[in-house]
């Protein structure tokens, strides 16, 4: 069973193809099997940050089906044990995909044979990229210091989270609670943790097994393009907020830097890491990296139904 990492985000261009590009890259020199899936679908542009140009297989293949195995779209990149599954050849209408297309692509995604799978998501809150999103009960969050990016980053955390109750309970059942919790509440809009709390008191059987799903899940959040003027301690803040109000576990895995060399990696076409592994964003990746693999507890990759 592979460590599946979704990595996505509220708000563009807060460096999710960044992370996933490089993370993927120092795994892999850590001697582990590892595909990257571009699922920023309709954007994607992950194999721009790996110099990638031979996309000739990739998604669109799966989807059609002139190839039957997930795996058989993987293609290697320059870096030894890292693979990339493309999807800049599908459609201008992939964005919008059929349930059954979606189903497809998350079961094939659970049987990838490697070490690490990461999942680079798009941004915003569209129900194909939070049930990606929600492949596995270990996702990444990336946020960057900037107040509209923290904000969107939490509501992109609810938009989980509230996606995820739905996936919990029955669909006539959730409609059920959520209407009965309309009906005595003064307020129109649903708060998530308000809502959680109601299961909790009204339905409590249903209350403690949600509970324990939700307590399946191990986030991480990546705070990226860390500038000098930048609290040192908002990561752990953040942390801090999402473990009070949330029922799950959140660990804060650490700072990138901000670098402009970034882009010049890109123009160039090369490899950041492998362009500028010593800078202090490099080192932040490395450690991060270490992290991810000193993580011991093997997720579980979906919760049944309540």
């Amino acid at each position: 069973m592979p460590r599946i990492y979704p990595i996505g985000g509220g708000k563009g261009g807060a460096g999710k193809s960044f992370i996933t590009a490089n993370l993927g890259v120092l795994l892999a020199k850590q001697g582990k099997r590892v595909v990257l899936v571009d699922l920023d679908l309709g954007g994607s542009n992950l194999h721009t940050f790996l110099a990638h140009q031979n996309q000739k297989t990739d998604l669109n293949d799966f989807l059609n089906k002139t190839i039957n195995n997930l795996n058989h779209a993987a293609l290697p990149t320059i870096i030894p044990n890292l693979s990339i599954i493309c999807s800049i050849n599908c459609s201008l209408e992939i964005a919008n995909l059929f349930h059954a297309q979606k189903l497809k692509i998350i079961k094939a995604i659970q049987r990838l044979p490697y070490d690490y799978v990461l999942l680079d998501l798009g941004a915003g809150t569209h129900f194909n990229t939070l049930d990606f999103f929600l492949t596995s009960n270990e996702g990444i969050f990336i946020f960057t210091p900037e107040p509209t990016a923290i904000e969107n980053t939490l509501r992109f955390i609810k938009a989980v989270y509230y996606r995820k109750l739905r996936q919990l309970f029955k669909q006539n059942a959730f409609n059920v609670i959520v209407k009965k919790f309309l009906d005595r509440s003064n307020d129109t809009s649903i708060k998530l943790p308000d809502i959680i709390k109601f299961i909790m008191e009204h339905y409590p059987k249903r209350g403690e097994l949600l509970k324990s799903r939700l307590r399946e899940s191990q986030f991480k959040l990546i705070l990226n393009q860390f500038r000098k003027q930048t609290d040192p301690t908002l990561g752990v803040k953040i942390e801090k907020v999402c473990n009070r109000h949330f029922y799950s576990k959140f660990q804060f895995l650490g700072n990138v830097s901000y670098d402009e060399r970034v882009y010049d990696s890109i123009f160039s076409r090369k490899i950041y890491m492998a362009k500028y592994p010593y800078t202090p964003a490099a080192t932040d990746i490395q450690f991060i990296s270490k992290k991810l693999t000193d993580i011991s507890q093997v997720p579980i990759s979906v919760s049944s139904k309540l």
